[in-house]
């Protein structure tokens, strides 16, 4: 049995462990966290506080880190991995090679190996994007999320002063989506394929206009979209923004020969975003701990990893029935 250990227990702690505890070669060990544990309830995980994460060195596999990644991975998976094989979901586009650059050499000089930027966007989508360019190199790529709730970009808005909670939505616009299916092949900015729509709750005296501000200037988040703030009260948010729902499309256009034109799509289609990535990243820390068996260290992606690492089953299995 793969032994797990969870850092972090918000809404993508609670999806990896319910995919763990749904996964036959997998045991949980332990969910990690910066609170009181005795306040934190899990699905029947035992629960201690992060400072006690090294009394469990030579009892975990691997670790699944759970934070953000504004403020938490960039610091939690360079020095998890110093001491454990680690799975995380860092998703700032912009910076993932400097994340990689920074677990690589903490990993490598300790024996360990980090899977980084796992999820659908980076992850799935990434290896849909790497498939369609490899096939279709006389081409162009697009990708569309949502609509739906972005876990990384509400936790960003939750870490700006003066916000109490926060729920941003992700929504391609129907124009631009309607042209690259049509196979027009167009040169789209980035605000042109997407509005940002954000729901914050503000706390108790807070500045609604800096606020605001704080959220439309944010770079590598909303400075570079059509963003749209709505201020609203508590109740409300967990009467209509309670769900967390996401998805998207990786479509790309290409031609082999002049006049031949094809099209590839992808899609997903999610009820609950934090769900769908815990389950991928529990894919992922297999991967990783039998690549750390096979005696691989260092900082990977998705990129790295065989297909066959991913799946409970057998090489004859996958080849007899899947392949």
């Amino acid at each position: 049995m793969i032994r797990i250990g969870i850092c972090g227990y918000g809404n993508l702690g609670k999806g990896v462990e319910l995919a763990v505890q749904n996964s036959k070669d997998m045991s949980l060990v332990a969910v990690f966290t910066r609170r009181s544990p005795e306040t934190v309830k899990t699905n029947g995980t035992q629960v201690y506080h992060l400072e006690d994460v090294l009394d469990f060195k030579d009892k975990i596999d691997v670790m699944i880190i759970c934070g953000g990644s504004a403020t938490d991975l960039p610091k939690q998976t360079p020095e998890l991995s110093k001491h454990f094989n680690v799975v995380d979901s860092f998703d700032t586009h912009a910076n993932i090679f400097m994340h990689y650059q920074n677990v690589n050499q903490i990993a490598k000089e300790n024996g360990k190996l980090g899977v980084i930027s796992t999820g659908w966007d980076p992850g799935m989508f990434s290896l849909n994007r790497l498939y369609m360019e490899a096939v279709l190199p006389d081409g162009t790529d697009y990708t569309f999320w949502g609509k739906g709730v972005s876990q990384g970009h509400s936790d960003a808005i939750r870490r700006i002063k003066g916000v109490q909670d926060a729920r941003q939505y992700t929504i391609p616009k129907e124009e631009a989506l309607n042209r690259v299916r049509s196979g027009e092949n167009p040169l789209l900015s980035t605000r042109e394929k997407h509005l940002r729509e954000c729901y914050v709750v503000l706390e108790a005296g807070a500045d609604a206009l800096y606020v605001e501000q704080q959220i439309k200037t944010m770079p590598n988040y909303f400075a570079d979209y059509d963003t749209v703030v709505h201020f609203i009260s508590q109740e409300e948010l967990e009467k209509n923004h309670k769900g967390i729902p996401h998805g998207g499309f990786v479509i790309r256009t290409g031609q082999t020969n002049v006049g031949v034109q094809h099209k590839i799509e992808y899609s997903l289609k999610l009820d609950s975003n934090p769900e769908f990535t815990g389950s991928v990243m529990t894919a992922y820390a297999r991967a990783c701990y039998r690549m750390n068996q096979e005696g691989k260290t260092g900082a990977i992606t998705v990129f790295d990893v065989a297909p066959k690492y991913l799946s409970t089953k057998s090489l004859e299995e996958l080849l007899k029935h899947t392949l």
